[in-house]
């Protein structure tokens, strides 16, 4: 029996982005594939509502869905610990490996850790979110030694309408924050399309991109003993990071 590398990636529920980018990232690797287990996420902002969507719960009852499928590794592919605080994730994946015994990771502590590998100190950042949500990450990233160089969002408070942003859209943006020269610029949100453009920004501007959907199948695809290089035309995070 051929050993295959099963992925869970746990998804906001109203990301439309995530689920068919990482299948088509994963498409030729026919011993490798992404399992979804989908929870609440509408809106991101400051307000108690939109902060208790990534209360432990949900996550933690779709974890125990994508443990049926007996999964080598379970990744929240989310962004929210940029402005809820890195423990915040680190905890989750604390969570998850106590309740379901499958080990885990998420797509920002994989960024952080590329960034380290990497030696990134200066980064820009390109997102959607609301004034409030930039002002949060900015400063958690600043704490942690990564100075956020230059900026772009977009002020929309989704969730749903991340993914009606056109891939020239994110691209200009990306331009814009290539401009102050960052050591790598990370599309920062799991419901845009950063991935499919990243591999012809780098060649345009030759700055690593790193979209956080991409981030999250490196990180799974390593710890469940898959070899991230195996995949070609979809970055320098899959070809040169070790």
């Amino acid at each position: 029996m051929t050993k295959r590398a099963l992925l869970g990636m746990l998804t906001p529920s109203s990301n439309t982005v995530l689920e068919p980018v990482t299948s088509a990232i994963l498409a030729d690797l026919p011993d490798v594939s992404a399992h979804f287990g989908r929870f609440r996420v509408t809106e991101i902002s400051m307000n108690d509502k939109a902060l208790g969507q990534f209360e432990d719960k949900p996550f933690l009852d779709a974890a125990d869905l994508l443990a049926d499928a007996k999964v080598d590794v379970i990744s929240w592919n989310g962004t929210s610990s940029g402005w809820l605080g890195f423990d915040a994730d680190e905890k989750l994946c604390a969570d998850i490996k106590e309740r379901t015994g499958i080990p885990a990771n998420t797509s920002v502590l994989a960024l952080n850790e590329i960034f380290e590998i990497t030696g990134v100190k200066r980064f820009g950042l390109v997102t959607p979110y609301l004034d409030e949500i930039q002002e949060k990450i900015i400063p958690n990233y600043a704490k942690s030694g990564f100075e956020c160089v230059a900026e772009q969002h977009l002020r929309d408070r989704g969730n749903f309408s991340f993914s009606e942003y056109t891939e020239e859209k994110i691209c200009e943006l990306i331009r814009t924050v290539a401009v102050a020269k960052p050591q790598a610029i990370t599309v920062f949100c799991t419901n845009m399309r950063g991935a499919l453009v990243a591999n012809a920004m780098e060649k345009e501007l030759e700055i690593p991109i790193y979209d956080t959907v991409s981030t999250s199948v490196w990180k799974s695809m390593k710890m469940a003993g898959a070899d991230p290089k195996r995949i070609k035309g979809w970055g320098s995070l899959f070809t040169e990071v070790d």
